[in-house]
């Protein structure tokens, strides 16, 4: 299995405006990298006098690359750390990314508790706990995109999904109908790399932990 330099600090990056604002906040605490700026950007930058390489992953894959091995620590959503389960550390939440998962569904609608609820979402495990939880029959209808479509059209009955202003739900005649959990990004680090790592992935945690205590 392919691995970071031993001898780096090797971190997965989310890609998007998420990893922008992750890699802004690393920056100021001594972690930055002049590559990571340029336009074009590699998948692997690093930086030998900072002791820093950077992987630029999709988000959903962050807790992968961690779980693994192939990043020693990463930032990712919890919404997703918790959709994968993966087996990593999670050390802190950098608040950044908030937002939350809810069930939403038609304005005014209201659920037959008599009959399967059909719920479409990405975020199948999570939904299956929720319900699980309320001891409530429902019917996974695994989607990947527009997932407001899905009762517009009648294809489900609620969505379990990621809301932040409510403004695509609102355009769609949709609302929140319940709040399932606040979620926003979150260190995580590898069991093991952690255990090699510790002095430095501790000190970068603690320099994150401060610079957001200037900001709270």
């Amino acid at each position: 299995m392919p691995q970071g330099k031993p001898d780096m600090l090797n971190i997965a990056l989310p890609k998007g405006r998420l990893g922008d604002k992750v890699y802004a906040l690393f920056a100021q605490i001594g972690y930055d990298c002049e590559l990571y700026n340029e336009a074009n950007r590699k998948l692997v930058i690093s930086n030998e006098e900072t002791g820093v390489s950077y992987f630029l992953v999709k988000p959903s894959d962050v807790a992968i690359y961690v779980e693994r091995g192939a990043a020693d620590i990463g930032v990712v959503g919890k919404d997703t750390l918790i959709e994968s389960g993966a087996d990593v550390y999670e050390l802190l939440d950098l608040g950044l990314g908030k937002c939350r998962v809810a069930v939403a569904g038609p304005t005014g609608y209201r659920e037959d508790r008599g009959s399967t609820l059909r719920v479409a979402t990405k975020y199948g495990n999570i939904a299956k706990k929720y319900y699980a939880s309320r001891n409530r029959d429902i019917e996974i209808i695994k989607l990947n995109g527009s997932i407001e479509l899905a009762p517009i059209l009648g294809l489900s009955d609620v969505i379990v999904d990621i809301v932040e202003t409510g403004s695509t739900l609102r355009e769609n005649n949709l609302a929140v109908l319940e709040e399932i959990m606040p979620i926003s990004a979150r260190l995580i680090a590898n069991k093991s790399e952690y255990k090699f790592k510790k002095e430095r992935i501790d000190s970068l945690t603690a320099g994150l932990r401060a610079e957001l205590e200037k900001t709270r």
